[in-house]
């Protein structure tokens, strides 16, 4: 039984049906917030809803038997414990006051592209790797936030107050000016007062956003290429004696089945 579901899980086409299945939950869900297509087809999206939350257990079921007895290599897993975790929450009734946790627990089942296509593995364990090196810049942009809102607030409180009354209220304005939101027009509202104003907002969308965010890219990049070159040695790593052994058993039998077909042939 382990041996046949191992044979499925690591067929060629198992992760692209499992895709294919996610992508239509995806579209079934979509489908879900038209009024019209609900009051027509409701019955059919649940009970596609239902069928598509079946797959998803057999696919649990499949992966946990083909492991079985070891079942820390599945459970020891991050991303089959994300997906597992998905496919419990998933048979939460979709009735009474939990009803809306049924509905969330439903749409976080296309948040499961991530885990079965490895790229998207790639990336989220990228962003991931790149939190504590954010925090030093998390850090750093405060920094500057602070200094430019409490300067902000002195300056131009007086002439613009609706955009710089109070210090919670200026680093929000410059919040808005970091996202280039229409920062020009606080810019010019500042320059009736002083014409040198555009120096403070030029400055900040400097470092705000063309110094910082490309920080940000920065760090990025860098735990990429650190993952990339981790998983590559991962694959590069030494076959395992057992494995050696294995690949020379089948090479002895193909070898033992050609001579007795050269034999017979004689």
């Amino acid at each position: 039984m382990r041996q046949v579901c191992q044979k499925i899980v690591k067929h060629r086409y198992f992760d692209p049906v499992i895709i294919g299945f996610i992508l239509l939950n995806g579209l079934i869900l979509g489908l879900e917030t038209s009024a019209d297509l609900v009051t027509n087809y409701g019955q059919w999206m649940v009970w596609g809803n239902q069928f598509i939350l079946g797959i998803f257990i057999i696919e649990a079921i499949l992966k946990i038997t083909a492991v079985a007895p070891q079942f820390k290599k599945y459970f020891g897993n991050g991303w089959n414990l994300f997906d597992f975790s998905i496919v419990v929450l998933s048979l939460i009734p979709a009735s009474g006051e939990f009803a809306m946790l049924a509905r969330m627990a439903r749409l976080l089942r296309v948040l499961r592209l991530i885990s079965v296509i490895p790229e998207l593995r790639l990336i989220v364990a990228t962003l991931a790797r790149s939190i504590p090196s954010m925090g030093n810049i998390i850090l750093l942009m405060s920094l500057i936030f602070y200094i430019y809102a409490v300067a902000g607030y002195h300056l131009f409180h007086l002439h613009d107050p609706e955009h710089w009354q109070s210090l919670g209220l200026a680093m929000l304005t410059l919040f808005r000016v970091v996202t280039l939101e229409d920062w020009t027009d606080l810019m010019y509202t500042a320059m009736e007062m002083s014409p040198y104003a555009w120096i403070y907002f030029v400055s900040f969308v400097v470092l705000g956003t063309f110094v910082i965010i490309n920080l940000f890219i920065a760090v990025v990049i860098n735990n990429l290429d650190e993952v990339k070159t981790e998983r590559l040695k991962e694959l590069e790593q030494p076959v395992k004696r057992d494995e050696m052994l294995k690949e020379l058993r089948q090479t002895q039998r193909a070898l033992e089945s050609l001579r007795q077909k050269l034999e017979r042939s004689e």
